[in-house]
């Protein structure tokens, strides 16, 4: 006579339940951790490619600097120069005349952009004019470039090789109003983003004469 067939005892399924929960618990963990990590991998590409576009950014400004002053948004005050950095502490950082502002759409306007750089909040943004020479109801557009920026310095290279901190330099602030001086370019020009993610970059940049 055949033996009667044995089935599993409530302890042992419920130490088989137990161990299931156990490695499923395991493998919720590792898997979540795997989605930390890969997600914390995607925050930091994108942190690396708005670097890089940050700096491209500045390095394409500055290598098209254009030696074109452009006048202040009430007429009768002097006009700005090509290249003017900000007084210490008032935004912009600087604020430029480039070459190249690409108009795939024809508009009526000239290939000249003013541009500036300014941190809000540390954030580093890019601001540019939609004229040239702006009036008081002429309108700006702010992109955002880079987050967690703790600061962006820029020093400046003159004729005779010496660093300035400001530009148009102090020698010539008193004759600013001189053609010469309101299209005076630096020979290069040294930019220090300090970042909290990335640290400090430092990027020397050449003018073309």
């Amino acid at each position: 006579m055949n033996a009667r067939r044995r089935g599993f005892t409530l302890i042992e399924l419920m130490v088989a339940l137990f161990i299931a929960a156990i490695m499923a618990a395991m493998g919720y963990g590792a898997l979540s951790q795997g989605l930390k990590n890969h997600d914390s991998l995607k925050e930091q590409q994108a942190h690396l490619v708005a670097l890089q576009t940050t700096v491209r950014l500045l390095e394409q400004d500055f290598v098209q600097l254009a030696p074109r002053p452009v006048r202040q948004a009430i007429g009768d005050e002097p006009a700005q120069p090509a290249l003017q950095s900000g007084s210490p502490g008032t935004p912009p950082i600087v604020a430029l005349t480039r070459n190249g502002w690409a108009n795939p759409a024809g508009l009526q306007r000239p290939g000249l952009q003013r541009v500036a750089y300014l941190v809000e909040e540390g954030t580093l943004k890019r601001e540019y004019w939609n004229v040239l020479d702006p009036t008081l109801a002429s309108l700006t557009v702010k992109r955002e470039l880079l987050t967690h920026v703790k600061s962006l310095s820029i020093r400046y290279m003159d004729a005779n090789r010496q660093w300035q901190e400001q530009w148009p330099p102090p020698t010539v602030a008193g004759v600013i109003a001189q053609e010469t001086n309101l299209r005076l370019r630096p020979v290069a020009v040294e930019i220090t983003l300090d970042t909290e993610d990335w640290g400090t970059i430092v990027r020397l940049i050449e003018i073309a004469g």
